[in-house]
């Protein structure tokens, strides 16, 4: 990654047949685990059209945050238990955030807003 900055990792995953429902739990359990290592947020998405199909992200502010994650002995006993659940390789790649937000994030932008504005009495 250029500059060792941080960013948003993305994992694409892909499950074997009949696995999709147990790698989506098993998916769940690992992806929290990514703020003990310094993440920022997490999400991971299963894709509508495609239920086998995944996508882990989460946000570290530092490349060594997310080599710790990925080889810490959670992912590791992680990818052994459940190595059979879904296909490799599992190529995951850095990505830059150009622009994100949330309604909450807008409403709390409005209230701000709203409270410096000088009365017009």
């Amino acid at each position: 990654m250029a500059g060792g900055r941080g960013g948003v990792i993305q994992i694409p995953w892909y499950a074997t047949g009949f696995r999709g429902e147990d790698l989506e739990a098993a998916l769940t359990e690992i992806a929290p685990v990514a703020m003990r290592y310094g993440a920022t947020e997490y999400a991971v998405h299963r894709m509508r059209d495609d239920t086998y199909k995944f996508a882990q992200t989460a946000s570290f502010e530092r490349p060594m945050d997310f080599e710790r994650y990925w080889y810490g002995p959670e992912f590791v006993a992680w990818r052994a238990k459940h190595s059979s659940w879904y296909q490799v390789p599992v190529i995951y790649g850095w990505a830059d955030r150009v622009t994100a937000g949330s309604r909450a994030e807008a409403a709390a932008a409005g209230a701000q807003a709203a409270s410096a504005e000088p009365d017009a009495a």
